[in-house]
């Protein structure tokens, strides 16, 4: 009979423990460098001025970074397990910083979106993952709550990058910006590569080690994760609360400008107060989802939602309360999704193939980014008013309670 494996890792010469939390800041600091993607909006303007270009036109360098940080993360997570987290995190931020670096010396819009819409976008796609699959590996009892942390780093990256590369601007301009934060991003992610290892094998958490022995059923997966019904339930539910919460990121600034008559300065500088509620709705849902049934907290986001639409197909001028609880919670549940979609998969799918099962679960965020940014710059076209978005938003949120309750179970199989 073998011996139960031993727990007698360290981290950072630390007991494997009390070492792995210090994991954490590193993750939250490698997605902070990833997460500067949200912070875009500093450059559009000033690219719209010397480019010459329209508002539709400057978007195109994030809408192509959001597709290609879509589609690389699946692929991404076929390639962590084989070629190993730190080489995976060097390839990515060598990428991202070559992205930001060759944008520096774009002359056009064009040049612009191949080089940070394809080029960055693809590294931010390689790199996302290796964080959530080491502390996934590194807090089996807590993986909630230590992916939800992690990615914390992602959702308030604007909080900080944005004020910075607005300076940055203000002083240098758009190109030398550019190519200070890709020399950053590099030298930054390459150098906190070498600590994103994942513990050994047979590692566990100590209290886990000591816990007496009782026959507890053997859990089990569903074989293909494309052929579960619990898959296409997570995946669809996903996706309308990426879509849903991408379109009013799209409209926060324009519907507190033109629906509640507030100042543009105003408008703008509420982004910070939404992003800081997109953030800290991760490691909060990443707790819950660990505690509670991931349709039952599913279901809790898109009542949320119905509560925001209400309350903005009503709002009018001067409601400006009402906005900014709006909107906090917009931007709240998606920051939560990007916490219960990593979970989820965990619990329902066999967790040593989790890079791979996410990267699949992810293109959810990807449709849902795609469809969500293309249509806010759309909205007021469509209704001749911004209130008039939220009436579908709403439809999808009832729509995802009804998927929720049906679809968002497990599909254990033997």
């Amino acid at each position: 009979m073998s011996n139960p494996p031993s727990p007698s890792s360290t981290v950072f010469g630390l007991p494997a423990e009390q070492g792995r939390w210090l994991l954490i800041p590193l993750g939250i600091s490698v997605l902070l460098c990833l997460g500067t993607v949200y912070s875009w909006s500093v450059f559009r303007k000033p690219l719209e001025q010397d480019f010459n270009i329209t508002a539709t036109q400057s978007l195109l360098p994030y809408t192509v970074a959001l597709v290609f940080y879509a589609i690389l993360m699946p692929i991404a997570g076929f390639y962590i397990p084989r070629l190993g987290t730190r080489l995976t995190t060097v390839i990515g931020g060598l990428i991202v910083g070559a992205g930001y670096i060759l944008s520096s010396f774009s002359s056009n819009i064009a040049m612009m979106t191949l080089t940070y819409g394809a080029i960055a976008g693809t590294g931010v796609g390689i790199t996302y993952g290796v964080p959530m699959v080491v502390m996934a590996r590194w807090f089996p009892d807590r993986k909630g709550l230590a992916v939800g942390l992690t990615i914390i780093g992602f959702g308030l990256s604007p909080l900080i990058t944005a004020p910075l590369a607005n300076n940055l601007i203000n002083v240098y301009g758009v190109q030398v910006t550019l190519r200070i934060l890709g020399i950053a991003f590099a030298i930054l992610i390459t150098a906190l590569a070498a600590a994103l290892k994942l513990p050994p094998q047979d590692w566990h958490p100590h209290h886990q080690a000591n816990t007496p022995r009782v026959k507890i059923p053997p859990q089990t997966y569903p074989p293909q994760m494309l052929k579960s019904r619990s898959f296409y339930g997570l995946w669809l539910c996903y996706t309308i609360g990426a879509l849903v919460g991408l379109t009013a990121i799209g409209i926060s600034s324009p519907v507190g400008e033109e629906v509640i008559q507030i100042d543009p300065a105003i408008a703008a500088s509420s982004v910070s107060l939404f992003a800081l509620f997109n953030g800290l709705s991760r490691p909060l849902f990443g707790w819950l989802s660990d505690r509670f049934r991931p349709r039952d907290v599913a279901i809790a986001t898109y009542i949320l939602i119905l509560i925001a639409c209400i309350l903005m197909a009503h709002a009018q001028g001067g409601q400006v309360i009402t906005y900014l609880i709006a909107f906090c919670l917009f931007w709240f549940c998606l920051g939560g999704w990007l916490a219960i979609a990593p979970t989820t998969t965990l619990r329902f799918f066999n967790p040593d193939d989790y890079a791979q099962n996410y990267g699949i679960v992810f293109t959810a965020y990807g449709f849902g980014a795609l469809i969500g940014t293309l249509t806010a710059g759309q909205m007021r076209d469509w209704f001749g008013s911004y209130t008039y978005a939220f009436y579908p938003m709403a439809g999808l949120a009832i729509l995802g309670i009804i998927l929720a309750t049906f679809l968002l179970k497990p599909d254990h199989r033997l």
